[in-house]
């Protein structure tokens, strides 16, 4: 039901905004069909801490990111490219979820990241993950001359990799969701950031 009536309100909004080809309802589409296979035999991508945490980084960066500008802009092929990218970023945040559940993830034979590598070595791919393509992001602003955005950004990337050092990288498995109340703020006003630097941009 909900899943309905999620696509009928993309549908109208299509409608609403005079969409001749209707992008919002693939979109809509499109995620209800990641969400399913992320779960879903034969696919489950959770299974595989990759593609399981790039789905949800994807969920959380890109799909609305693409929603904004398909309702009120245009959904350029850059932007895709852009946000799939920044997407690199939020499959570091969903890894931190994995750290909650490593016994029942091993048992279960879900292929998380800390499983695969160790505890340890998953906590350092998750912060390099988030700060890697992050820093990426400031490059590209300063390279369209956003470079005001881009001191914001990195501004906002200090705090991130302090409390990955103060709380993650010492204790991922205590500590994890004290990561993510202290440090995933900064995270999302980052990519506010960049989205306003892209708008000045008129990209």
């Amino acid at each position: 039901m909900l899943l309905v009536a999620g696509i009928a309100v993309a549908y109208a909004l299509d409608r609403w905004a005079g969409h001749d080809v209707p992008t919002l309802t693939a979109l809509a589409v499109g995620g209800a069909f990641v969400s399913y296979i992320y779960s879903a035999p034969p696919l489950k991508l959770k299974q595989n801490g990759w593609l399981g945490n790039y789905a949800l980084g994807a969920s959380y960066i890109a799909l609305p990111w693409w929603a904004g500008h398909a309702l009120f802009g245009d959904l350029s092929w850059r932007i895709v490219v852009l946000t799939l990218l920044y997407s690199l970023a939020g499959l570091g945040i969903a890894v931190v979820n994995d750290f909650k559940s490593v016994e029942g993830d091993r048992q279960m034979g879900l292929k998380s990241l800390p499983v695969m590598f160790g505890v340890t070595a998953a906590a350092w791919i998750c912060v390099l993950m988030i700060d890697v393509f992050q820093v990426a992001m400031v490059a590209y602003l300063m390279g369209i001359h956003q470079n005001l955005y881009a001191v914001l950004l990195v501004l906002l990337i200090i705090p991130q990799i302090t409390f990955q050092d103060m709380y993650f990288l010492r204790s991922p498995l205590e500590n994890d969701v004290k990561y993510q109340a202290s440090a995933q703020p900064f995270l999302v006003l980052g990519m506010l950031v960049t989205g306003l630097a892209l708008g000045h941009a008129g990209i």
